[in-house]
């Protein structure tokens, strides 16, 4: 099975963060095939430049490091994502996690994410 990681589970998981749930800890410790998305390098970036987000090395350093170490997959943001979120109704504001949605459901892959608002759209949720 493959999941879609949201950003803040990528960020808990790589910094040992206790946040994560018992469950998440465990699909992402399991042989699933785990992707990050484009957006979510993308919003990482913006926080990290604006000083938001605090990274232990360089932003490529980081990014580049755990994608590796973790052997996690990246999700290249295509049209058809961006169909999905334009008929999107907008339970949600947040524009990555808009994203993380429609990528969801037009690839027909789970999300691991704390966010129970993405339970009002047709994805399936991990926590």
């Amino acid at each position: 099975m493959k999941l879609l990681l949201d950003t803040h589970t990528f960020l808990w998981f790589v910094n040992d963060a206790p946040n994560l749930s018992e469950t998440a800890l465990a699909l992402l410790e399991s042989d699933h095939d785990i992707l990050l998305s484009m957006a979510s390098l993308w919003e990482i970036a913006i926080k990290y430049s604006v000083g938001k987000l605090n990274l232990p090395s360089p932003y490529e350093d980081f990014v580049t490091q755990q994608l590796l170490e973790n052997d996690i997959d990246v999700l290249s943001v295509q049209i058809s994502h961006l169909t999905v979120v334009a008929q999107l109704p907008f339970h949600h504001r947040d524009p990555f996690d808009r994203l993380l949605i429609a990528q969801s459901i037009s690839e027909g892959i789970p999300i691991l994410s704390a966010d129970s608002t993405f339970d009002v759209y047709s994805v399936k949720r991990f926590w």
